[in-house]
């Protein structure tokens, strides 16, 4: 029997030890494998990770300093919790960068990155119509990140992304929301739109409208969820 419910498996990565096990173990935090409040035992980590106590032991103090682990010392190691509180300033922030993202792209975007959204549209359509909606989450987050990476600043990416772990983890618990991804779509579709016509107005309001749905879905998931948010 394996210590956890799913498998760990650090084989195929690229990357020094400690990064490798911070890569599963951050992965399954946000996909939720490993839920908010769960226990993380290095013993067990160790041993189905077939490693030493070491890279365990740095994968978390890594996982710790972005907010996605609670160590708390001479007791235990554990998924941090959510908190709403955390999350609507998340979604402040985001929506601050990726406005002013979506303006610079649409001021200025190329052809060719015109082409690489359209492609992205594409196939968050084709994955809404099969139902698999972990793939359309995948794709979505992609092209939150193309625009970004549009913008030609080289942080952008990178800096959204670690501002937006726990809203990556709220957003597994909307999955699957009848009709919301296909509304998803549609929101995208608009912000497509106004980048194509190079309409800076169009983009803001577009982008900010369909970040905005995001933290209305998230508000209730602590009535919903309360296991997996700190109390208040």
């Amino acid at each position: 029997m394996t210590p956890y419910a799913l498998t760990l498996d650090i084989d195929g990565l690229e990357g020094p030890l400690a990064q490798r096990v911070y890569t599963v173990l951050r992965n399954r935090i946000l996909d939720m494998s490993f839920e908010p409040g769960m226990v993380l035992r290095k013993g067990a980590l160790c041993e189905q990770l077939n490693v030493s106590r070491s890279p365990v032991a740095e994968a978390l103090g890594k996982l710790s300093s972005e907010g996605l682990v609670d160590i708390v010392p001479q007791s235990a190691t554990r998924v941090s919790q959510l908190s709403l509180s955390e999350l609507r300033e998340e979604s402040f922030l985001r929506e601050a960068i990726e406005v002013a993202a979506v303006a610079k792209v649409a001021a200025e975007r190329t052809d060719d990155q015109l082409t690489r959204l359209v492609r992205n549209l594409r196939m968050q359509t084709l994955l809404v119509e099969d139902q698999d909606f972990l793939g359309f989450f995948e794709v979505d987050m992609n092209f939150h990140d193309l625009i970004l990476g549009f913008t030609g600043y080289p942080t952008v990416v990178s800096t959204t992304t670690k501002l937006s772990l726990q809203i990556q983890r709220a957003r597994v618990l909307l999955l699957p929301e009848e009709g919301r991804p296909a509304q998803a779509v549609s929101e995208h579709s608009a912000v497509l739109d106004a980048i194509k016509a190079q309409d800076v107005e169009a983009a803001k309001a577009a982008m900010s409208r369909h970040l905005r749905r995001l933290l209305e879905r998230i508000d209730p998931l602590e009535r919903q969820y309360p296991r997996f948010f700190r109390s208040t």
